[in-house]
């Protein structure tokens, strides 16, 4: 029955209408074609009783069919399918009824198959040749237009091609002109989609735009979205080299079903660039970890928590407490959250980890079951001149939380760590290490007890987040220039934030469930390092412009506490493989924990009393691997 409203749209009835026409020509037509000339013998003995039951029984098995949900514009292979099983049904039905009233006497046996194969093709016929009509009328007014159109060649011969390539052709104020395809895998060259031909691998590309392309393209459009970052830096290069654009379609997971379904170009963002084929996790133990839990994130405001509130906000928790000392940041999280999930009951709790008074008490009032530890001072410059604020905030603050969490039962802490932290040449990077270093301490002191569990994360710098170096480039792009690097061989690891986050609840369900990784530190493999002056050049070409022409790249040297290269792993850590793809633990040395309580304290009161050199040199006690930046940076710091 659910079909039937269907009927109630003017189209669809006159559809429903062709075809019962159709069921009644197709069985006097079956029988000619069957008997010829010797019709007429039959006309007296079956065939008006035979018309008149063949026709009601389409007109009934069509109006409870589900073929009228198609759109005839669209014919496609399942609406053939549903023509099938409708014609095979009416014949089913139709040979009992014609033998309860005539005993089949005198009926050839070959009528009902010659039936079957005559209304398929009365029914399905018009629909494919109207489909035709309308696509050869389209390509005639395409090309009557083309000359206003851009030419493209498509990169990736995928779903997502074929499904572009379809609109292209439906679409009469298409912008572009196809004229190849590239297949990322190589496996389809030679073949077409829709008519246009698949030309060539990746590594064919600038050959056959060179010399075999008679019509030059003016764009290249990503159609895949697991392209390798190296692979997209290379096609921006060689786009700009040959005077195109680099655009990408939007991903598949992307097109919602209120929007529009025009697949519309879109700029070639910087994760595009620097992205890798994104890790597989494992999502559903992801979900059971926050699932009906009460959770507190520190940070909550900041770019890494403000990401760990929406991501674990999805995933149902019992609560969501949100911890920061901004206000208007706070603010903010908190006003987003109330519209996405108007009904989880959130926590926003102004409040500074450096406090450890309200720290203990916001943990034990609010009895959280997990702690994300997200709220640190990340920016190396800001953190190397005043390294007394870096100690408290970020060993003393992780202490705070740390304490408060075993002190309450809370089931788990996360603390979020950086690349940083592995031999250190800042400020910020010790502090981040003897963070880490108190956490697993902490963690490996709970081994034989039933306590909470502390799990480090590490992974390198975050796209987008406030103080990195993409926002940064954007915003002297859009002043005008110069884009500033500190040195032309300067490299680093990025990640999305939303990876980034993704590998937080990865790793956290897999600290919680698996007991071999007290001690130890997750660590994310982030592919191959980016080099800076390379970002820099492309965030130039993404804007349309040409680097050292239209904009300029300033070489400013290293900054107080730079590294040229970061690294993921200090060379005493054996990488562990872990459950999860791309997902390795680490297990750098862990302090005696008594030890790291005493001069911990005693760190804390030199940082409070602001003497800045007895705090780095109990710094570079705790963490020998810390190399100084020089007395410059003591010299200048508060």
């Amino acid at each position: 029955m659910a079909t039937i409203p269907v009927l109630r749209r003017s189209r669809a009835r006159i559809a429903y209408l062709h075809d019962v026409c159709m069921a009644a020509i197709s069985f006097p037509l079956s029988l000619y074609l069957r008997v010829g000339g010797d019709m007429q013998y039959f006309v007296a003995s079956f065939l008006t009783e035979g018309l008149i039951i063949f026709t009601g029984v389409a007109a009934g098995v069509f109006w409870f069919a589900n073929m009228y949900r198609g759109v005839w514009r669209y014919a496609s292979l399942n609406d053939l399918l549903a023509i099938t099983k409708a014609v095979s049904l009416v014949i089913l039905i139709f040979l009992p009824l014609l033998f309860l009233t005539s005993r089949l006497q005198d009926v050839p046996r070959s009528l009902p198959l010659i039936n079957w194969f005559v209304l398929l093709v009365l029914l399905g016929g018009p629909r494919f040749l109207y489909r035709i009509f309308k696509d050869r009328r389209l390509e005639h007014v395409l090309e009557r237009d083309s000359a206003n159109r851009v030419p493209a060649l498509l990169i990736g011969a995928g779903d997502a091609a074929e499904l572009f390539i379809r609109e292209q052709a439906r679409d009469k104020s298409a912008p572009y002109k196809l004229v190849g395809v590239i297949d990322e895998t190589g496996r389809r060259v030679g073949r077409e989609i829709h008519g246009i031909p698949v030309l060539g691998s990746l590594d064919e590309i600038e050959p056959l735009i060179e010399q075999k392309l008679r019509v030059k393209p003016q764009r290249l459009i990503l159609t895949h979205d697991r392209i390798d970052g190296g692979e997209v830096r290379n096609l921006l290069t060689l786009a700009d080299r040959h005077g195109m654009t680099l655009g990408r379609l939007p991903r598949l997971a992307e097109l919602k079903d209120e929007l529009s379904d025009r697949l519309d170009i879109r700029p070639v963002a910087v994760e595009d660039l620097l992205g890798r084929p994104r890790t597989v996790l494992d999502r559903d133990a992801m979900r059971a970890l926050v699932k009906g839990r009460r959770v507190l994130v520190t940070g909550a405001g900041g770019t890494i928590g403000s990401e760990l509130v929406r991501q674990i906000a999805v995933n149902d928790p019992a609560a969501l407490v949100l911890l920061d000392s901004s206000e208007y940041l706070l603010y903010e999280i908190d006003m987003e959250i109330a519209r996405s999930h108007p009904t989880l009951d959130r926590r926003p709790v102004l409040g500074n980890v450096r406090d450890r008074d309200r720290i203990d008490d916001v943990i034990s009032r609010e009895s959280p079951e997990l702690v994300f530890h997200a709220a640190a001072l990340k920016h190396v410059p800001m953190v190397e001149r005043n390294p007394n604020e870096g100690v408290l905030t970020n060993v003393i603050g992780t202490r705070n939380v740390a304490d408060a969490c075993q002190s309450a039962g809370v089931r788990l802490m996360v603390q979020i760590s950086t690349d940083k932290a592995v031999n250190p040449a800042n400020v910020m990077g010790a502090t981040k290490r003897l963070a880490e270093g108190y956490c697993q301490a902490l963690d490996l002191s709970q081994r034989s007890k039933d306590g909470t569990r502390f799990v480090v994360v590490r992974f390198g710098n975050v796209l987008g987040s406030t103080g990195s170096v993409v926002p940064l480039f954007q915003r002297q792009l859009a002043e005008g220039g110069p884009l500033t690097v500190t040195d032309p061989e300067m490299t680093r690891y990025f990640m999305t934030v939303q990876e980034a986050v993704e590998l937080v609840l990865q790793a956290s369900a897999l600290g919680i469930a698996d007991g071999e990784t007290e001690g130890r530190i997750f660590v994310l493999d982030m592919g191959e390092p980016v080099r800076i002056l390379d970002l820099a050049r492309q965030i130039i070409r993404l804007a349309g412009l040409q680097p050292d022409q239209d904009i300029k790249i300033d070489i400013i040297g290293l900054r107080p506490g730079e590294k040229l290269h970061e690294v993921l792993l200090h060379q005493n850590e054996t990488p562990i493989p872990t459950a999860c793809e791309g997902l390795t633990l680490a297990a750098p040395r862990t302090p005696d924990l008594a030890l790291m309580v005493r001069t911990i304290d005693e760190l804390e009161r030199t940082a409070k009393a602001r003497d800045t050199e007895r705090t780095l040199t109990l710094l570079h006690r705790l963490v020998p691997e810390f190399e100084s930046g020089g007395t410059g940076r003591t010299a200048a710091a508060l």
